[in-house]
């Protein structure tokens, strides 16, 4: 099955909600975000470092430099009070849109 753009506006759902089970890396957000979606969908690091650089700057999540499995320094994002606000705000959101669009498809 082909690779598919990720969504406009979807990254940082899918971010927030991997980086709410446990805390990762980069890198490791990439590989889990691939994973949950089948291989559907890779993000490159050209959009994942900058939507968790504005995610951080914009205090949903917050980072800290430790050892990763491998023993090289990783910054480690987890999920901050806000983000996690703002995680059930989105999620809300896109179960509306999702529902909304489901409803024109089998209305069609």
């Amino acid at each position: 099955m082909a690779k598919l753009d990720i969504p406009q506006g979807t990254l940082d759902l899918m971010i927030l909600t991997i980086v709410a089970r446990e805390a990762m890396h980069g890198y490791g957000i990439s590989q889990r975000l691939t994973a949950l979606s089948r291989d559907t969908f890779q993000v490159n690091p050209g959009s994942l470092f900058p939507a968790l650089y504005r995610l951080e700057q914009d205090g949903k999540l917050k980072a800290e430099w430790r050892a990763s499995d491998n023993n090289r320094n990783a910054k480690y994002y987890k999920l901050t009070a806000s983000g996690r606000k703002h995680l059930a705000q989105h999620k809300r959101r896109w179960d509306r849109v999702a529902f909304a669009i489901a409803s024109v498809l089998e209305g069609a």
